[in-house]
């Protein structure tokens, strides 16, 4: 028969198992870091990150010529080719045309392509608008643009990294220092 174990012995078996379990953990190195992913660049080429901002431009023109100023649902796609200060100007253009019920006709396109710079977060060009074709009409049929408008409009763009089939979305675009149409 074996003697009972006291209630002391039973504590000091457990307090030193917790002890040896403790500097087993201590023991244990911590956990490195996994390392940052590397960023991959985007285009291995400028002419490829160039290509590609040229179609989204041109991807977004189509866009907003698809539009129906008396459908908000239809501008949609132009948002998509959007982000940043160039989404937030173009939701604020479309809303006013929309809410003031005018009706645009002809199409709005481009030329004059110039690529200025490429680094891995943007893609930044010149390029030259023209909107010669286009009216806007209030309901009355009558033109609400000024007649001396300049019918073409030298821009300075920048594209970054976006979820769009080619890979990029205009950031913003305004007239540049010393490129002119």
């Amino acid at each position: 028969m074996t003697p009972p174990t006291s209630p002391l012995r039973i504590v000091s078996a457990l307090s030193a198992g917790l002890l040896a379990l403790g500097m087993l953990a201590a023991c244990t190195p911590e956990p490195q870091p996994a390392p940052a992913p590397t960023q991959t660049p985007l285009f291995a080429t400028d002419e490829e990150a160039f290509a590609a901002a040229e179609e989204t431009y041109s991807r977004y023109i189509a866009a907003l010529n698809d539009t129906d100023l008396s459908d908000p649902e239809t501008f949609e796609p132009v948002y998509a080719w959007l982000t940043g200060t160039a989404q937030g100007a173009e939701k604020e253009s479309l809303s006013a045309y929309h809410a003031e019920k005018l009706r645009r006709s002809g199409n709005t396109d481009f030329d004059t392509f110039t690529p200025l710079s490429r680094t891995e977060d943007e893609v930044t060009a010149n390029l030259c608008l023209d909107v010669s074709e286009v009216d806007l009409v209030d309901e009355d049929g009558g033109s609400v643009l000024q007649t001396d408008r300049a019918t073409r409009r030298a821009l300075k763009v920048t594209f970054v990294p976006g979820m769009t089939t080619t890979g990029l979305r205009i950031s913003s675009n305004h007239k540049p220092e010393t490129f002119t149409c």
